[in-house]
């Protein structure tokens, strides 16, 4: 179920994606929860491969936009090119900046202006919001 027609993914209803997703990974993409820092084995992931959605398998980062941040949570300086949209969340009271996946609308984390060069971005994201496909070249 990897169309990349959007609407149909925007279209799946809430009992169709709890179907399709584990607890944990419908809590995030679709209640816009945060998973307990340092619990995605994705933070410790090192090998060549693409960072794709949980919930629609559209890639989101390449491998060599990885970096370690220290804050438990997988970390890329860049997103793939139109894979992430953005909108401002009033969650904490203090406005942050969430991303999301284009294709799907599935929450991904916040990007912070604390990253490194060359964008000085940090798109923290939620690894049970992502799964890896080890191997893709990611240049």
């Amino acid at each position: 179920m990897s169309s990349d027609s959007n609407s149909k993914w925007k279209e799946l209803s809430e009992r169709e994606w709890k179907e399709k997703l584990v607890p944990e990974s419908f809590n995030v993409l679709r209640k816009e929860a945060t998973e307990r820092a340092h619990t995605s084995p994705l933070n410790n992931e090192k090998r060549e491969g693409l960072f794709a959605c949980a919930g629609c398998g559209l890639p989101l980062f390449k491998s060599n936009t990885k970096f370690e941040s220290g804050t438990g949570w997988p970390s890329f300086f860049e997103p793939v090119p139109d894979a992430v949209e953005t909108k401002t969340d009033y969650f904490l009271a203090l406005p942050r900046t969430e991303y999301h996946c284009r294709r799907c609308g599935g929450h991904q984390g916040h990007v912070f202006n604390d990253g490194p060069e060359p964008t000085g971005k940090r798109y923290c994201n939620n690894g049970v919001a992502l799964e890896f496909i080890p191997g893709t070249k990611s240049d």
